[in-house]
């Protein structure tokens, strides 16, 4: 998988990028993930890519040009499953869509920033717009790189144990159980006795079971119940 993302700051984003599992995965060749700086697809001579929003408005609008000239460049060398747009109008952001966008090839992701983009950007070069969640950040970076932690981590191969990134809470809707590790006692809280006694199948049962109430209790609105 490769995942191209624009952005006016790339320093922001370039140090998770390369930290941890997404480390790991490209340099298995699992993912490969370039950042490029919008301003060197400017013509003017300050690199500037915002200008004033026509009608007056407050703030300072990312321009049309430089972004349609980065995706135009992009997709002269490769095809895209999708040109992603971080916006907090977007969809949602959950983990049925994480998984659904592991399984591309090639992604784009627009870091909004400033008041934010030309329109024009959204009606005729973005194919999905995504957010996080209900409120603002600075700007788009963060998000691009939540959304690249989550779609690389679910390659196969990028965590040593897969069945790990399976388990984890909302891959079926529920939260993940509480976990526990050594010591099996610790100023008398006690890991319940279920998980030190080695019979599988009633260890699992009792995950369900945590799951189950866990999610409940926390998110009811995950359960269709």
């Amino acid at each position: 998988m490769r995942i191209d993302i624009l952005t006016v700051l790339p320093e922001m984003i370039e140090s998770p990028l390369s930290c941890s599992i997404l480390k790991r995965a490209q340099d298995k060749g699992l993912a490969e993930i370039v950042v490029h700086n919008l301003r060197e697809y400017t013509t003017n001579k300050h690199r500037k890519v915002d200008d004033y929003p026509f009608g007056g408005e407050a703030g300072m609008v990312m321009q049309v040009e430089p972004v349609d000239r980065a995706i135009a460049d992009l997709k002269s060398q490769r095809e895209y499953d999708e040109i992603i747009f971080t916006s907090p109008d977007g969809e949602q952001f959950d983990q049925p869509m994480a998984n659904s966008l592991s399984l591309c090839n090639n992604l784009i992701i627009l870091c909004g920033h400033y008041k934010g983009v030309d329109y024009r950007i959204r009606e005729h070069l973005i194919t999905k717009e995504i957010s996080i969640g209900d409120y603002v950040l600075t700007g788009g970076e963060i998000p691009a790189v939540v959304i690249a932690d989550a779609i690389i981590r679910l390659i196969p191969g990028a965590i040593g144990d897969e069945q790990s990134a399976l388990s984890d809470s909302f891959q079926d809707n529920l939260l993940a159980p509480p976990v526990y590790t050594r010591p099996a006692e610790y100023k008398g809280w006690r890991v319940p006795d279920i998980l030190l006694s080695g019979h599988k199948a009633k260890i699992d049962d009792w995950k369900h079971e945590q799951a189950l109430e866990r999610t409940r209790r926390l998110r009811p609105d995950l359960l269709n119940e």
